[in-house]
């Protein structure tokens, strides 16, 4: 009993702590009652139930991982949110209910509904890393033609029902917090939207693994050996080391659904808030980690990292696929960069070093890490 009160009082410690940033309530009024129940799941391509794994095995082999992107990457407005249905606007303050709903991960987020009935993602805290590095990832990703997920800097959230600091790995704790009186603002926020299209969903769930992308198949339509190259040296360029299967997605595009199956899968990276060195915001180990395991072999590993880089593993990357990310990273000049950067808020994160809070330093080991991967000889064939 005493083991079960002290375990109450530690995790109650941790989530306060966690999300020391939120701001105090800016007000109470009445509204609708916060709901105690999950929210549908992110809607999954319809597939018979016995057919899913078969259905996924396919979509597999045909899944593309990267496409030409929509508008010139030089052209890229890298300190602007993400356009597209239901996006959000840099200085909006977003109201929303608080839905009670347990999640992975350990950084301070929460379910939110908006007042449209669809439901989001908020990241939240000076302490969450997530909060900064998910936004530059998934706005880099998406400027170079890699699946993403859409990230928005909004000025505040503000949370009907929300806990003072909601935090879905206490999901107990969140639930006896609760009130739906109460609003909170939190005004260092990210919200998310999934990138369109349904989950192609097996056995296991959504997910992918590294190893999984040999699978690939080019002749079926799939993405070239290129491509999926240039997608695994953008991880390590990175550091995307946390990349369990759930931490990737497998999706159909819209207009790709068929009866039993889809012919528009794509592969995306769906987690990226571990990045940017092996912390996660970490200019110090960004700049220390290079990007080749190997240079004179071009063999790629994240082995030196957290979990020893989880499914990805080490490959070698071909002269095809190092020449399609250089000359994409080419394309981006110093401002670009720096405004991503700007706009992520880097120089905010809490535990960020003195040098990481020079937005001018990051765009240093940015540019340094681009020469590593461009300004080199050709990869041996």
């Amino acid at each position: 009993m005493r083991d079960r009160a002290a375990a109450l009082l530690v995790a109650a410690a941790v989530s306060a702590a966690l999300g020391a940033c939120a701001a105090p309530p800016t007000g109470q009024s009445r509204g609708a009652r916060p709901s105690a129940t999950p929210p549908p799941a992110e809607e999954d391509l319809l597939v018979p139930p016995a057919l899913r794994e078969r259905v996924r095995a396919d979509a597999l082999r045909r899944a593309r991982v990267w496409q030409a992107p929509a508008q010139p990457i030089a052209e890229a407005d890298l300190a602007a949110n993400p356009p597209g249905p239901g996006a959000f606007r840099a200085g909006e303050d977003v109201d929303c209910v608080f839905q009670l709903r347990p999640s992975e991960g350990w950084s301070p987020k929460f379910d939110c509904r908006l007042a449209d009935g669809s439901v989001v993602k908020v990241k939240y805290g000076h302490n969450s890393v997530e909060v900064f590095a998910e936004v530059a990832a998934t706005r880099l990703l998406s400027a170079l033609g890699f699946g993403a997920d859409r990230w928005y800097v909004v000025r505040s959230v503000r949370c009907r029902g929300c806990p003072p600091f909601p935090y879905p790995k206490v999901k107990f704790l969140d639930a006896l917090l609760r009130d739906p009186a109460r609003v909170g603002t939190f005004t260092l926020a990210a919200i998310e939207r999934k990138v369109a299209g349904r989950a192609i969903r097996g056995a296991h769930g959504s997910g992918w693994a590294w190893p999984e992308l040999d699978r690939i198949d080019p002749a079926a339509g799939g993405s070239s050996r290129a491509e999926i190259d240039a997608l695994r040296l953008m991880a390590v360029f990175l550091n995307d080391w946390d990349s369990k299967p759930s931490n990737q997605r497998l999706v159909c595009l819209p207009g790709g659904e068929l009866p039993a199956g889809c012919s528009l899968p794509f592969a995306i990276l769906q987690d990226v808030g571990e990045t940017f060195g092996p912390r996660g915001v970490d200019l110090d180990g960004w700049r220390r980690t290079p990007v080749w395991a190997d240079a004179g072999t071009c063999r790629v590993s994240m082995k030196d990292l957290p979990y020893q880089g989880a499914t990805f593993g080490e490959a070698r990357i071909t002269e095809a696929g190092r020449r399609l990310l250089a000359d994409e990273l080419r394309q981006l000049s110093p401002a670009q960069v720096r405004a991503l950067f700007v706009a992520a808020r880097f120089a905010d994160y809490a535990r960020q070093s003195r040098a990481g809070r020079d937005v001018d330093n990051w765009v240093a080991a940015f540019e340094d890490r681009v020469r590593q991967i461009a300004d080199r000889v050709p990869c041996p064939q």
